[in-house]
């Protein structure tokens, strides 16, 4: 029987604290860091996505991430093919590899080992749901999905218009559901041991780290950034990115900016609570309580001290 390959996962919401703590955990334990969040892949999209600077990164090698243009789309099955592979090439210079991020697609993928689909295209029948997307805004299309496959539609959010027009294209030329096609996809054993750690912060903490999180952002330039990418016209993959499509309106001249502030801080939360809800329910997770008195130093222990449970140490 192959011997798995060990990974630890830091997953979580936003504003967590995922990066500092997968950054030490690696210098703890000789790590290297895999990203797991669809927007750090893209260049330029540094203060919107949290990227973390050179200095955060403290030397740590980072993966897969600022490596590509926004005008460029890639999937889930894109991310497992590199992800697979440097996995490999990081556990065979014996390093452990650290995946860490908030996009719970990508962590599935990687930790279940999904197999992705070879379901073909329909390009007459995209164009059909972006015109209606267009015509009647993106829920209409999210709710066709919800319609025929609840499962997916509960996964996603409306904004990732290309995710839902791809499980209603699946099944539209299959005639099987992304759940049923990925729930077939599982049935290869996965080739790792994963270790998986989530920060539990009390929700208003959270959201308070949130709002604060959204403030450092403008102060570091968030602005800027944000102008500078609706410049390119040709940025529609990334045009959804929580932090840019909330500005738009202040640069518009539609709405001030204290009021697409505060939206934007409103739309960060909802999506730390559907990361929460999504994280939650895998009972692999260990969660590390974290409350209005709860120093770092702790987190980081409790940390060190579940991945030094595994076989692996």
């Amino acid at each position: 029987m192959m011997k798995k390959i060990p990974i630890v996962v830091v997953c979580g919401p936003t504003a967590s604290g995922k990066t500092k703590l997968a950054v030490d955990l690696a210098k703890i334990f000789g790590g290297e860091i895999i990203s797991a969040d669809s927007m750090q892949i893209y260049k330029g999209l540094d203060i919107a996505s949290a990227k973390p600077t050179e200095e955060e990164k403290e030397g740590v090698p980072h993966h897969l991430m600022d490596f590509l243009v926004p005008r460029r789309g890639y999937s889930v099955a894109d991310y497992v093919i590199e992800a697979r592979r440097l996995i490999a090439d990081i556990s065979a210079r014996g390093k452990l590899p650290i995946i860490c991020g908030g996009t719970g697609l990508y962590i599935n993928a990687i930790v279940d080992n999904i197999e992705f689909d070879d379901t073909g295209s329909d390009p007459g029948y995209r164009e059909e749901l972006r015109a209606i997307a267009e015509e009647r805004g993106n829920g209409a299309v999210l709710e066709m999905l919800r319609e025929i496959d609840p499962e997916s539609a509960e996964r996603l959010h409306e904004n990732n218009l290309s995710r839902v027009i791809r499980a209603l294209e699946v099944y539209h030329i299959s005639g099987k559901t992304m759940t049923e096609i990925q729930a077939e996809s599982r049935k290869n054993p996965s080739p790792y041991e994963p270790c998986m750690i989530m920060i539990d912060w009390d929700r208003e903490i959270l959201y308070d780290r949130i709002n604060r999180r959204v403030d450092i952002m403008l102060e570091n330039g968030l602005l800027e950034e944000a102008r500078e990418f609706f410049t390119h016209e040709d940025y529609v993959t990334a045009s959804q990115a929580i932090g840019y499509k909330e500005l738009k309106p202040y640069f518009d001249g539609e709405k001030e900016l204290s009021e697409c502030v505060e939206h934007l801080k409103q739309e960060t939360r909802k999506y730390a609570k559907r990361q929460l809800t999504w994280f939650r329910k895998d009972s692999r997770i260990s969660l590390i309580s974290a409350g209005e008195t709860t120093k770092y130093d702790e987190i980081l222990k409790n940390a060190e001290k579940i991945i030094k449970k595994y076989s692996f140490f």
